[in-house]
């Protein structure tokens, strides 16, 4: 069985269509800095409207001490909406903020994300023992304001068997599209996929039939 994430919603009809369509898992993105933000009160709402339709909400952020964006107002939004299953950390946090955050926020899983390209770069997740889960996406492009969402895949064939910490899952996401999911679940063994430009008609506008297309070839590909 795969699951699915549709990343990057900003409306509820948007919302509502990709559950409707069999997505698992829902994403809103907190970086202000990409095309698909969405402040504290939006996103607080969307996740809430998103876990009532028994979808996985979850919040996608840079929140790192050690350089690159950075969300104030994350932890307030944690610890006000307990709606959230999990939070998506795309910055440039180190293993000591990721474990700082985990420590204030027990009850939420927090899923590391990183840029990848070579099978050395898994690496960097084996420092990560807070984590619950990782997520791998391209390497953003240099000088880039954010870590992900720029719709560039990588080599899938560098997760083939990849395991870390021996209980932690992970998620492919980075360049996936309706026509080549399913090709990147064969190539990779992912489980889980996450999806965001690859359904979209412009930047932060997803296409219905996209998102629909997107879920079929997943599914089937399980």
């Amino acid at each position: 069985m795969i699951t699915v994430k549709i990343c990057g919603l900003s409306s509820e009809s948007v919302v509502e269509s990709a559950i409707e369509s069999g997505a698992d898992r829902v994403g809103f993105v907190l970086v202000d800095s990409s095309p698909r933000f969405v402040p504290f009160q939006r996103a607080q709402a969307l996740i809430r409207h998103a876990e009532a339709l028994g979808a996985e909400p979850w919040v996608v952020a840079a929140y790192s001490i050690a350089g690159g964006p950075h969300v104030p107002w994350l932890d307030q939004l944690v610890d006000e909406t307990p709606e959230i299953a999990a939070v998506q950390l795309h910055g440039k946090e180190t293993p000591a903020d990721v474990a700082a955050f985990v420590k204030r926020h027990t009850l939420v899983p927090v899923v590391k994300a990183f840029g990848v390209s070579t099978r050395a770069d898994l690496a960097r997740a084996e420092k990560y023992e807070a984590a619950d889960a990782f997520l791998f996406d391209a390497r953003p492009p240099a000088g880039a304001a954010r870590g992900g969402g720029f719709g560039k895949a990588f080599d899938w064939s560098i997760l083939k068997g990849f395991r870390v910490h021996d209980h932690e899952d992970w998620t492919l996401s980075g360049g996936l599209t309706p026509e080549n999911v399913a090709e990147a679940i064969r190539v990779s063994g992912a489980a889980q996929v996450d999806v965001s430009s690859g359904v979209e008609s412009g930047p932060g506008v997803k296409d219905t039939a996209k998102v629909k297309a997107f879920i079929k070839a997943a599914k089937a590909a399980g």
